[in-house]
């Protein structure tokens, strides 16, 4: 699989650091309360249980599959939900574990769509953030890294369901996905 990456762009090790860093901003946050982590799959699946971990305060998970790529690298615009949730949000503080943002047009549906369902707050945390690309506005309450817009895949971001395994982010070689 590394010969499929033009270069490694965030180390294992510097991506661990900061979701240490943010799991201890989030128990600041959420200290006496019991937030819903939801994780939003595929992709955000290793940040989100390393977070989980990382992070000392009781709280509940839960799980969503949404999509608005396909088998592209281009976002469609249209929503796909594949998977909901399976708890009641109303009420609740919920925490929306993502591991990019880049056009905005899936965590704008996500926060209008829970907003309906009338939850005590909702947050937004993403490991990665690419602002160039944006659609939509739409800001991250806590971020892990901003990136240039390169096509990135590793720590659980994909191209075609390959390299999600790869424990840091990586560039994909432009010849692997054109």
């Amino acid at each position: 699989m590394y010969k499929d990456i033009e270069k490694i762009l965030i180390s294992k090790e510097k991506i661990e650091k900061r979701i240490a860093e943010i799991a201890k901003e989030l128990d600041g946050e959420y200290t006496g309360k019991m937030p819903l982590l939801i994780c939003i799959l595929k992709g955000s699946y290793m940040f989100f249980s390393k977070l989980s971990q990382e992070m000392k305060i009781k709280h509940q998970v839960d799980f969503m599959t949404i999509s608005s790529y396909g088998a592209g690298t281009k976002t469609s615009g249209s929503m796909k939900m594949m998977k909901d949730v399976d708890k009641n949000i109303e009420g609740r503080d919920v925490i929306i574990v993502e591991d990019i943002i880049d056009s905005g047009n899936t965590m704008s549906f996500l926060k209008n769509l829970f907003s309906e369902r009338n939850p005590k707050s909702v947050k937004l945390v993403t490991l990665l953030d690419k602002p160039s690309r944006r659609e939509v506005e739409i800001v991250p309450d806590y971020c892990g890294f901003e990136v240039e817009d390169y096509f990135v895949v590793g720590y659980g971001l994909d191209y075609n369901e390959i390299y999600r395994n790869l424990p840091e982010i990586g560039i994909l070689k432009e010849e692997i996905y054109k």
